[in-house]
Formats: structure tokens, sequence, C-alpha cells
């Protein structure tokens, strides 16, 4: 055997593939392969800043619809806030065999069942960097965007005892539909249910597990007021139904008007932020950006990647408590 092909073969046995460094990123991209039965049939990529600082907190960034793994991660800015912050990124990937738009399958219950589907294989991804890297196990995290944001949404609610916290963004509560006709009608229109609903749907997932967490995960909720695939009353009842996990009150927020937003913040009995809220009012269908150098600005436009004066992934991070 040739050479070249000898080393090919090498890698492929391992489940190791090196990537080219995504455009204005300084760390080091690739793909493993072996990571378990992987039950959603779902790719692993990863990126490892050069600034990864020990031990590492990790943030897992699902993509959306009709995007791949490392050009949601680039254009939305994820990849700039690893290298600033010192982080680790997970970045799964849909196949077009799971879903023929790439979307994550948030809707069907086979897949966001604990250790199962995707959710089972996003979480045999996240045990797989943890044998590579020295990952904090307190500080996991996971964000997406659309189908992304609601499989963030779906992880919290399988997996409250491995993530600390998420960010949804355009995305939907968890157990707002079971099916394609559910998600649509979801998505479209919104489900209006009370509060106690919502979290009854997150506690009964997790005690079928056997988990009665004390604490759960923190969320930062983004949505666009304009957007047509989306209804922005979605981000109302995701706020209720971990305001009510979390014992608050969704109409006692702390509430700030920046240009072209309103930001809710609502904190428990000792003061600590446990949900906020972002609500842009002229922006449609996708992940807000501020394109720019300075160290608050991030993304590239393009589809789904919207320039409206406010980065997303930079003020996740300063929820999350990953950045000062």
């Amino acid at each position: 055997m040739p050479k070249g092909l000898s080393i090919l073969a090498s890698l492929l046995l391992i489940g190791i593939f090196a990537l080219p460094n995504p455009v204005n990123a300084t760390g080091t991209a690739a793909e493993r392969v072996d990571f378990g039965a992987n039950p959603g049939q779902l790719r692993l990529f990863f990126y490892r800043p050069d600034t990864l600082r020990t031990p590492a907190a990790l943030v897992v960034a699902l993509h959306g619809c009709q995007q791949t793994a490392l050009e949601y991660a680039r254009l939305t800015g994820w990849l700039q806030q690893a290298d600033r912050w010192g982080f680790l990124l997970l970045l799964p990937e849909q196949r077009l065999i799971n879903n023929p738009q790439r979307c994550f399958n948030w809707f069907r219950p086979a897949q966001v069942t604990r250790d199962q589907g995707e959710a089972g294989s996003i979480r045999q991804m996240i045990a797989r960097l943890q044998t590579e890297f020295p990952i904090d196990s307190q500080r996991i995290y996971v964000a997406g965007l659309s189908a992304g944001g609601a499989m963030a949404a779906a992880l919290l609610a399988v997996y409250p005892d491995v993530f600390a916290g998420g960010a949804s963004i355009a995305g939907v509560p968890y157990g707002c539909a079971s099916g394609m006709l559910g998600a649509l009608y979801c998505q479209s229109w919104g489900r209006d249910l009370r509060p106690a609903e919502w979290a009854e749907k997150v506690r009964h997932t997790a005690a079928e597990a056997n988990l009665h967490p004390q604490r759960w995960p923190i969320l930062s909720i983004w949505q666009g007021q304009s957007d047509w695939v989306v209804d922005s009353t979605n981000a109302r009842e995701l706020a209720e139904q971990w305001n009510a996990l979390h014992g608050l009150q969704s109409n006692a927020a702390s509430e700030e008007t920046g240009q072209g937003y309103t930001h809710r913040v609502y904190r428990d009995a000792t003061g600590q932020p446990r949900v906020e809220s972002y609500l842009i009012a002229a922006m449609g269908h996708g992940q807000p950006i501020d394109p720019g150098s300075s160290a608050a600005q991030c993304g590239t436009a393009a589809d789904y990647v919207l320039p409206v004066g406010i980065c997303a992934s930079e003020r996740i991070i300063h929820f999350w408590g990953l950045a000062p």
C-alpha cells in the first residue's frame, strides 16, 4: 500500500480527521467518527482553540436548517468566542439522510429521548471529547439556532444533569410538538399553556430518568419579533417553562430596552440570573450578529445570520459566566 494511503487508513481506523482551519480562526477544527453507537447518525465536529484553558468549558453549538456545523460556528461568532475565552466547541452536524433540510429532529420523540436518537448521539459526543480533553463537567453548555434551538431546549430537559445552561435562538419550548404537523403548528402559531403545564413536561421527562434536580440549567432565549418561521410567542412560552422550573414568576423581570431590542432578566432569591430573554423588534428568522472588530461584536452576515447590532454568542457567553 502506498505510504499516503497507509496513513489515511490509519486515520480512518482511529476516527481522526483534521480539517482546514475555518477562516479567521486560529485553532484546530476536526472530525471524530469513533464516539459510540451514534443512535442518531450525526457527525461530530469540534473546534479546539489555541487558547484552550484547563480545565476547559465545553459549548455544544447546534446549527439551524440548511446549515453545516462549521459554517454556523464561523458565521455566528462561536469560533471567535472560543478563541477569545478558551473553551472547547462541540459542533454536531445533521445528515441529509436524517432530514432533507438538515434540521435536527427535535419534534420526533425517538430523537429526543435520553440516550436514544439524536440526543443520545450528542451525549456520546460529549463523552468522547471528555476522554480527549480536560473538560470541566460543571461547565458544559448547549446553544442552537432554529431547529438547533429547539434541540438545545430538548437537551436541557433530557440531560439536566449534564448541562449547566443553554441558549435557544428562534427555538420553541420542550414538549411543544411530537410530530411533523405538530411542529409546523408550534413554530408557526405557538402553543399557549400555563407555566406549570410547560414545566411538568420537563419534570416528567427528568423523573423517567430518576432525576429530580435541585437546580435546573440556566437559559438564554433569543427571538426576532418579525420572525416569519417561528412565531415570537414561543419565546414567551419558553421563558414561562423555565421560569416555572426555577420557581420564578414570569412577570417579575428586570427589563432593559436597547437599540431595537428588549432584554428581560429573571433572577432567583439570591439575585442570580436564571433565565433571560432578548426580543429583537425588526429581526426575522436567524441568529443576531454585529459585524465589526470591537470585543462585543461578532459574525458575518448570511442567510439566517442577521446583522442587527447585537452579537448573541457574545452575550450568551457572558450570561453563562464563561466571560467576566
